[in-house]
């Protein structure tokens, strides 16, 4: 199992910690609140410090492959400095600020397969303790999900959803990490693209809208991926025919075949100027070596696949099977075992 509890031990009769998070699904850049509870041990205890760290599941490339690891991408000091008296019962309220970046994990209510989780650390006399998790839910952003329902009314299907362990060159990205949603194209589109993979990186003024075509081949030439990237702004959503946008969108990424040449022109200047879906730039290769290590991956365990409504994009169920595996493999996560031996890079990009 790759996420694991990662308990540590403050000993026998230690106080004891558990994190409710009360903010139910959260959105980028949103608020988090809970209440860490904390009863105390066989004596009395100076707590140094209470800590929130925020994990990823997230899939790296290397010379032999890909494999799966758990990186932290934000820690948040809630509380500390106290004594927490013998046997005493004590909660401490607190509401953090996601990244902007954070990966969603739900769309219309449905898992898309992304595991986030919140550790709680518990420091007494210098001896830290994570001895909490729960599940972090992240639902889009409206411009996130006006996007997303815009693919689903031009006739895409979700595919899958994975974590990245990388950079995507030429952009603005803060994590570690970056989201890649992998939708199919409708028959329309399915003669030039055999996927199209979306990755959003927002911010406190705007979001990049990164899009890569994986291309098919024509009789003389060889399929390779192309990619464009668009800067939209978070207000005025309402007044923007997101499906036209998004058309336009798939269009400069399908038929401008000469601006895909090897290397990046990503321009520069006022990113949210003019309309909301203003093109920011385009290139080939956009990502660096630690991503696309040799060939195209295959889908993530975690996949989810999505069947294209009246609505639009709806997540939905392949043989009944895909639901229970996001639920089995995520449990690896936060059911762990008590005994684990500690050798898991939690905190570790």
């Amino acid at each position: 199992m790759v996420f694991k509890r990662l308990l540590g031990s403050l000993g026998v009769g230690g106080p004891t910690v558990d994190t409710v998070l009360t903010t139910g699904a959260a959105v980028p850049g949103g608020p988090l609140s809970g209440q860490v509870h904390l009863k105390g041990g066989s004596a009395d205890f100076d707590i140094d410090h209470i800590a929130l760290e925020l994990v990823a599941q997230v899939e790296a490339e290397h010379e032999d492959g890909e494999e799966e690891r758990v990186v932290a991408f934000e820690r948040f000091t809630v509380g500390g400095g106290f004594r927490l008296a013998e046997g005493e019962q004590l909660s401490v309220p607190f509401t953090v600020t996601l990244p902007w970046e954070t990966p969603i994990t739900e769309l219309y209510g449905q898992s898309l397969g992304i595991v986030l989780g919140v550790h709680t650390e518990l420091s007494v006399a210098g001896a830290k303790d994570k001895g909490d998790l729960d599940r972090l839910l992240v639902s889009p952003l409206p411009v996130q999900e006006a996007i997303l329902e815009a693919f689903g009314q031009l006739g895409f299907g979700f595919r899958s959803a994975d974590l990245e362990y990388g950079r995507i060159g030429g952009t603005g990205q803060q994590l570690p990490f970056y989201q890649e949603i992998e939708l199919t194209p409708p028959p329309q589109y399915a003669h030039a693209v055999n996927e199209i993979e979306v990755t959003f990186l927002a911010t406190a003024g705007g979001m990049e809208v990164v899009l890569e075509a994986d291309r098919r081949g024509g009789l003389f030439s060889d399929g390779h991926d192309a990619l464009t990237r668009f800067m939209v702004a978070h207000d005025g959503i309402q007044h923007q025919d997101w499906r036209a946008l998004v058309e336009g969108w798939l269009q400069r990424l399908i038929e401008h075949r000469s601006a895909y040449a090897a290397g990046s022109s990503y321009g520069h200047g006022d990113p949210y100027a003019g309309q909301h879906g203003h093109e920011h730039g385009h290139g080939h290769g956009h990502h660096d070596d630690r991503h696309h290590g040799g060939g195209h991956r295959s889908g993530p365990s975690l996949g989810t696949a999505v069947a294209v409504g009246a609505a639009g994009l709806a997540v939905g169920v392949v043989g009944g099977m895909v639901a229970a595996e996001v639920v089995d493999e995520a449990g690896d996560f936060f059911e762990g075992d008590n005994d684990d031996d500690g050798d898991d890079e939690g905190g570790d990009d």
